[in-house]
């Protein structure tokens, strides 16, 4: 026998090894051992007989729990033995909060304790309400964003999508009585850090020695945190091979978008939020990791997210809305999605880690050679061809589907033309009724319409 997450060995009583008490009680229950070396060698003890009577009123007098005391003997010497069940309510010993997690006893402080005290009550970070916030304080542009992703996705029903903000967030379940949830303030505010710091994205791009060279903050609620995170990321940080097929300019990234975006997707999903630091993209020449302040549920590791596993998101309200919106297609499959995107575009599979700082995801980078062959084959220096109108617009529309947020100056940078042309061009679309502006000029974003 030897020190476990349920065994633990002491020499002799002290009124203070309550806090192990204490610790099994939190957790999945255990046994203290008196008498015993830390070998588990038996060295006995004193007034065994006093203890089993003293250790259980002490036990209950100040946890308000029960224990088993039983009285062991061996090779002539007595030690004890002393039961604890695991209890479905947080137990305190003098005020603090202590669990069992490997073979230590831990005091909670801080995030841990939140999520202690949450998991006890049965309830999530996110389904916690938030005093003083109301419906009309959230962001109209995103509940229309939301509303037409959702009738694309299919997973709720039109009679639903046409109810005002409030009956809205009534059938997405974001109440709790009459008070919205925490998860209703990241997905729908438009400035959430008012109600849960660190909730905001920081990239940064760093040469191999770690110096910063520069970085971005991303703010926003999360629907727009997604979409501002795509485009900085695909347009600023990463280096795209430019080819062509006529007159038209094929940028292939050193990672794929859909796999890109399923990673960003996980890591605001399942972000401890009661942890005050940011998620953080460190990209590099050679490759891109998102290091999330995340928590696996308990007992699993990198493994069980690689193999097949059941859904359990860190903050399922914030994840029930990303799925009807139709953001994520099924729970548990977040890194399967993520491995297959690599795969079939032709690169290796990322690398994922689990530790004290939280879920690290690594991209390398690297081009499919369809992409490098073709570069080859052309003049690096090749300038890109002054697009026909029609050509222009097309491109457009299709900038627009990807990033409705998407800035004029933004699409200008993308498409190589000034930003008079994208005036011109998005005015020309307009009176098509192509496109149209939902929102101010700040803050709004584009919709394309039916059949383009």
């Amino acid at each position: 026998m030897m020190e476990s997450q349920n065994i633990e060995f002491k020499e002799s009583w002290r009124d203070e090894y309550q806090k192990w008490i204490c610790g099994f009680a939190n957790a999945q229950g255990g046994t203290l051992y008196i008498g015993l070396r830390d070998n588990g060698e038996v060295c006995g003890v004193q007034d065994a007989k006093k203890l089993m009577e003293d250790i259980p009123n002490k036990v209950r007098d100040m946890m308000g729990i029960l224990v088993d005391v039983n009285l062991k003997e061996k090779d002539g010497k007595s030690y004890l033995e002393i039961v604890t069940e695991a209890y479905p309510y947080p137990v305190s010993f003098r005020g603090k909060y202590y669990q069992r997690s490997g073979a230590t006893n831990q005091e909670l402080k801080g995030a841990a304790l939140d999520r202690f005290m949450l998991r006890k009550q049965g309830k999530t970070w996110d389904g916690v309400p938030v005093p003083y916030l109301k419906a009309e304080d959230l962001d109209n542009t995103t509940f229309d964003l939301f509303r037409k992703y959702t009738k694309r996705s299919g997973r709720m029903e039109e009679a639903d999508l046409m109810d005002d903000n409030h009956g809205l967030l009534e059938k997405l379940r974001l109440y709790e009585g009459s008070y919205l949830k925490r998860a209703a303030a990241l997905l729908f505010h438009p400035d959430p850090e008012k109600y849960v710091t660190g909730a905001f994205v920081k990239v940064g791009f760093f040469r191999e020695s770690m110096d910063l060279v520069y970085q971005d903050e991303v703010h926003g609620n999360l629907f727009q945190q997604i979409v501002k995170l795509m485009d900085l990321l695909c347009t600023k940080y990463m280096k795209a091979i430019i080819t062509y097929e006529g007159i038209q300019r094929i940028e292939t990234l050193p990672m794929p978008r859909e796999a890109l975006r399923e990673a960003l997707l996980n890591a605001c999903i399942n972000k401890d939020y009661a942890e005050p630091s940011p998620i953080q993209i460190r990209v590099y020449e050679n490759k891109l990791e998102i290091i999330n302040g995340g928590v696996l549920p308990e007992g699993w590791t990198v493994e069980t997210l690689l193999s097949s596993h059941r859904s359990m998101p860190y903050n399922p309200d914030i994840a029930n809305t990303f799925f009807r919106a139709g953001e994520i297609e099924a729970w548990g499959r977040g890194i399967e999605r993520i491995i297959t995107a690599c795969k079939n575009d032709g690169f290796s599979t990322p690398e994922f880690r689990y530790d004290a700082s939280g879920i690290w995801t690594t991209f390398k980078f690297e081009y499919p050679e369809r992409a490098t062959t073709q570069k080859s084959d052309q003049k690096a220096t090749r300038k890109r061809p002054e697009s026909d109108q029609s050509k222009q617009e097309d491109a457009i529309i299709e900038l627009l589907k990807g990033n409705p947020y998407i800035s004029r100056r933004e699409i200008s940078g993308r498409l190589g033309v000034h930003d008079s042309s994208v005036k011109r061009r998005l005015a020309s679309l307009q009176e098509k009724g192509a496109i149209k502006r939902v929102g101010p000029d700040k803050g709004g974003y584009w919709e394309v319409q039916k059949g383009f």
